[in-house]
């Protein structure tokens, strides 16, 4: 008995508390994230309407750092608030064949799309400005990119940096300075 209640207790310490739901694409599926048509010129409409900010997510099947983004990155209460009132997020699959639109009119499928934005890595945030140039595509125009999975606090700042459009001018604060000055500000108790 003792040996079965052991055997039970690994399995249940084996499974992550906050387990990404996978969809049948095998991407995880959080419930912030817009099921659209991935007409990226609709999206950035969209996004627009209800004051937000795009942001494209692009993620693959299997991929173990996606896995940690939705199990212990995007649950934080502090990005996932973020993510739900600052943005209007959509996920793109790097080997996907979904057609998309591409900001600059381009139809094309997701792998197609991805490689003419140079993704390399899943995950990758894609950060969208608040004007869209329509002859630019999605790659050229980002204020900013997210390759990799990254802690809570990283994400954070990041969301927050471009939430803010820091990257307008930084000449006294780049992305890596304004987050060095954020992780001594957690650090010294100031939780903003």
């Amino acid at each position: 008995m003792r040996t079965i209640l052991t055997w039970l207790a690994a399995i249940a310490l084996a499974v992550p508390l906050h387990a990404a739901e996978l969809g049948d694409d095998g991407l995880h599926k959080a419930d912030w994230m817009r099921d659209t048509f991935k007409d990226l010129q609709e999206d950035f409409a969209d996004a627009q309407a209800e004051g937000k900010r795009l942001l494209v997510i692009v993620e693959q099947r299997g991929c173990l750092y996606c896995r940690d983004m939705h199990e212990n990155t995007f649950p934080d209460p502090r990005v996932k608030a973020l993510l739900e009132e600052e943005y209007y997020p959509i996920q793109i699959n790097l080997h996907g064949d979904i057609e998309i639109v591409d900001t600059d009119g381009e139809a094309l499928s997701e792998k197609q799309a991805t490689r003419k934005w140079g993704v390399l890595f899943t995950p990758t945030m894609i950060f969208f400005p608040t004007e869209l140039d329509e002859s630019l595509n999605a790659g050229q125009q980002a204020v900013a990119i997210m390759p990799g999975a990254f802690a809570p606090g990283t994400t954070m700042d990041m969301l927050t940096w471009v939430a803010e459009e820091r990257y307008l001018d930084q000449s006294e604060e780049d992305f890596q300075r304004y987050h060095a000055r954020r992780i001594q500000e957690r650090d010294d108790g100031d939780t903003r």
